[in-house]
């Protein structure tokens, strides 16, 4: 009884049966309907050698014999796939031979010293027989270590209790090579959560039964309805013991393997890593000719748009050079912006080889194709320290166009961020470009070069940013300290210090100077949304009435709107208004046409959304900002999905008004910025200056122009996964986004009126695959969802008279929805079996309903529209 590991009798051999079961399905489903398959077979065992200087050093030889492959579940004979063929024929004549060639394990205390077995085997085979190796091994008292078994270096856990042995394997704690990668924002990607537990039953110092147990779950985050599992399980039983060969006598376990046979070599007991080969996959060329139609820039707001693309990225990620510059170069200007999305999103280093030796930055002829291979860098899932090197050489050798350059550093920002939270803040490129961006930002002299490196640092959201982007909020001209404002609103509140705050405090009251009112309004709202003390709101709730005329009525309104969406600063407020001298009728009575609202769009158990709007105007009744956020948040993290922001200055000229304090020199300039996923893209310019205008406004058609076309990589996860049963597993979610935004500001003089639109057009698909492959079988599931909206936001001002009439419309047409799942197994052969299951819905459309002025406002400017209409004679 002095063994600390189980134990063979001398001249006997060990009979078990043995079997492998591989399932596939939806989360919550259960295994009796599953895709899988199950390899059974007999296994011998039988003890070679004992080291006679210690009883626990065992060598045992292990023989796989009568391999049988077979449905996991009953399926009639015409769904059979297996039905009629011989194993023979199923795996491989080659294959079975390998897999019926003997290993010989070394055990020590019951661990696997030594793996053996014979070179130049597949690596398919040989993981199949490390994967029944690693379940002889095991301990006899409990307690935790690292082991290696097929699964690498793990964390292992034992519980023993008589004859029983239970053995938890940490999953998530094992060294291996691992592939795969996962996306930028926790919500756009897939949580998952893999156990393993092995139960062993003992009988006369041997294993009399195992049973293993594998799972592996995989989530959407953002839509946990939408997922797989993979499960595989081996059972080993003992049948009969029968009388074996004698033991080998030896001194040295060399001398043992020299006798059995001299090819035997020592391997690691960890999985090699195998791929099988595709052999009827089409080519790149063949793949895009036949998605290409989808592709077309009219039809980009389709979800079978979106669906192409994703096929696109999977192919092209596994193409080489040659093969994605071929179909670059041949294609027409019409689709290249497409396949420009496509490849740059694909993210191999041979894909962005490929696009940067096609790309010539010092053309202008080809700045859309430039920007929208920055515009895909911007939004890059899992971007690698190559990409941002090469754009920081581009940045700094010749660029024909100014707005490519003012891009190329805009995504340079971007990239600084996504590498900076993976860990990759030292890293020698991303080190660069950040000294970079501070450097020509301090030495920049025009507005406009000091705009462009702002707009990365607010990608960036460097900490140490935050003193440089204090400077100029505070003493900064308009454009300027206004974009440093926002900059520093996208940061975390933990990042905003004592400092920060006395700076905006001191904006908002103009301690030392005079500030525009959007900078003042960002100020408030930093204050407030950064755990503001007492004194900081009673001090804004006091100014409330010393303010120009709309921005009285903008702060209330951002108070009311606090208090009404219950955020985090709603308690400190309440406790301020108890003060009768914050809160009288004085003050809450200003009147005025600004306002902030914000309403949930969506209100999920995986995550919601929101929707806020803000609309400031000068006391002349012309728009100064109007601002549409949707925030998409679960428990933990939250994405800023879209911002459009729509800026508009010094217009008052045109209706004969009067600038507010402060704003009588400010040029005349209305321009559009836009974040799209946590991604500032380079602001959009309606007209600069008076003359810029004046030639706008007489040949104004108000056709909306075009902010963001194209297409995006939301969700993008791969990983690959070895299976402690021997077969490889992989999970991969792709989500892609086809996005049309456009935005225009009309003006009618005749009628007094402005209307600003902002359209959102966009087409979802998300495909998600979970599949095990064996090199004679492969099954899994595949999972589809596809849905299209589009959301129109519109606002109409008529300033014939004061208060003006303001009507702000949110609307969201029809959507069709769509789900898919099919699950497959198919043998090389060309056999397969597939299960499809469908659902489609139509989400009824909608008018989200904004604060009750705005419904009075509206009933008013429709009111007054069909009055005007019938008094002409």
């Amino acid at each position: 009884g002095h063994t600390t590991g189980p134990s063979l009798n001398n001249d006997k051999l060990y009979k078990f049966a043995y079997s492998a079961e591989v399932y596939v399905d939806g989360v919550k489903a259960s295994l009796q309907k599953s895709a899988g398959y199950r390899i059974s077979s007999g296994v011998d065992v039988n003890l070679l050698w004992r080291n006679p200087d210690n009883d626990d050093d065992q060598l045992i030889k292990i023989t796989i014999k009568d391999v049988q492959v077979e449905n996991v579940n009953e399926r009639p004979a015409a769904k059979n796939i297996f039905k009629g063929k011989s194993t023979e024929k199923i795996i491989g004549k080659e294959y079975l031979e390998a897999l019926q060639r003997p290993i010989v394990l070394e055990l020590v205390r019951g661990k696997v010293k030594t793996f053996y077995s014979y070179q130049n085997e597949p690596g398919f085979t040989q993981n199949i027989k490390r994967g029944l190796a690693s379940l002889f091994q095991l301990q006899l008292h409990s307690g935790s270590s690292r082991e290696v078994d097929i699964s690498g270096k793990c964390s292992t856990t034992y519980h023993v209790r008589q004859d029983q042995v239970t053995k938890v394997k940490d999953l998530d704690s094992c060294e291996i090579e691992k592939k795969g990668f996962t996306s930028h924002n926790r919500i756009l990607d897939v949580a998952t959560k893999a156990t393993s537990a092995t139960v062993y039953v003992l009988e006369d110092s041997f294993i009399k039964s195992i049973k293993a147990e594998e799972n592996f779950v995989f989530l959407l985050n953002y839509r946990r309805k939408t997922g797989a599992k993979i499960v595989s399980k081996q059972r080993l039983e003992l049948k009969s013991v029968q009388a074996g060969l004698g033991l080998i006598a030896a001194k040295q376990v060399a001398s043992v393997i020299k006798t059995l046979d001299p090819n035997y070599v020592a391997m690691p007991l960890e999985a090699e890593p195998v791929k099988s080969e595709c052999k009827k996959c089409p080519s790149l060329s063949e793949h895009w000719q036949s998605i290409r139609e989808h592709m077309h820039p009219d039809k980009l707001s389709k979800a079978e748009a979106a669906k192409s693309f994703l096929s696109f990225i999977q192919n092209i990620r596994k193409a080489t050079k040659e093969e994605i510059l071929k179909i670059i170069k041949s294609e027409n200007k019409e689709f290249l912006p497409q396949v420009v999305d496509a490849v740059t999103s694909a993210q191999t280093p041979e894909s962005l080889e490929a696009i940067l030796e096609f790309l010539d930055f010092k053309d202008a002829s080809t700045s859309i194709l430039q920007e929208r291979f920055l515009y895909a860098c911007g939004f890059a899932s899992h971007p690698s320290e190559t990409l941002l090197k090469s754009l920081t050489e581009k940045f700094k050798g010749d660029v024909a166009k100014e707005e490519i350059r003012e891009t190329l550093v805009i995504v340079m920002g971007a990239l600084i961020r996504k590498l900076c939270d993976r860990g990759g803040c030292k890293l020698p490129a991303v080190v660069e470009a950040k000294r970079l961006i501070l450097n020509r930002l301090e030495k920049a002299k025009k507005d406009d070069n000091m705009q462009m490196y702002l707009l990365a640092l607010k990608n960036a959201l460097l900490p140490e940013a935050i003193p440089v982007l204090l400077k100029y909020a505070e003493s900064g001209e308009g454009p300027i300290s206004s974009l440093a404002a926002t900059a520093l609103q996208r940061y975390d509140p933990s990042f905003l210090t004592k400092e920060v705050k006395e700076t905006m405090n001191r904006i908002y009251h103009q301690t030392r100077k005079v500030h525009e009112k959007t900078v003042r309004t960002t100020a408030a709202a930093i204050i407030l949304n950064s755990n503001p003390s007492y004194m900081e709101v009673k001090n804004i709730l006091l100014s409330i009435g010393e303010l120009p005329m709309e921005m009285n009525k903008y702060m209330l309104s951002m108070f009311q709107d606090i208090l009404h969406f219950e955020m985090p600063s709603s308690k400190t407020i309440r406790q301020a208004l108890k003060d009768m001298r914050t809160h009288n009728y004085d003050r809450f009575s200003k009147m005025g046409s600004s306002s902030a609202y914000t309403g949930y769009i969506t209100r999920g158990p995986d995550v919601s959304s929101t929707y806020s709007l803000d609309i400031l105007y000068s006391g002349s009744g012309i728009l100064r900002r109007s601002n549409m956020n949707i925030h998409v948040f679960d428990r933990n993290t939250e994405l800023h999905a879209i911002q459009v922001v729509i800026e508009a200055q010094g217009l008052e000229s045109i209706i004969a008004a009067t600038p507010d304090e402060g704003e009588e020199n400010l040029d005349s300039f209305a321009g559009m910025s836009a974040i799209l996923f946590d991604f500032q893209l380079r602001p959009v310019t309606f007209f600069q200056g008076y003359g810029d205008l004046m030639s706008k406004m007489l040949s104004a058609t108000g056709a909306p122009m075009n902010v963001v076309k194209g297409l995006v990589l939301l969700t993008d996860y791969l990983q690959e996964i070895q299976l402690q049963s021997g077969p490889t597993a992989s999970a991969e979610f792709l989500g892609g986004l086809a996005i049309d935004i456009s935005g225009g500001m009309e003006f009618s003089l005749w009628y007094r009126e402005s209307k600003t639109n902002v359209k959102n057009r966009v087409a979802m698909f998300i495909a998600g695959n979970t599949e095990v492959d064996s090199f004679f079988i492969k099954t899994g599931m595949e999972t589809t969802l596809e849905a299209e909206t589009a959301l129109d936001f519109i606002s109409t001002v008529q300033f014939s008279q004061y208060p003006f009439l303001v009507c702000m419309q949110m609307d969201r047409v029809e959507s069709p929805f769509r789900t898919h799942m099919t699950k497959y197994e198919s043998l090389p052969s060309g056999s397969r079996y597939t299960a499809r299951r469908g659902k489609a819905a139509m989400l009824a459309g909608n008018e989200y309903p904004l604060h009750q002025e705005n419904s009075n406002m509206c009933k008013k400017v429709f009111g007054a529209k069909s009055d005007s209409a019938g008094s002409w004679f």
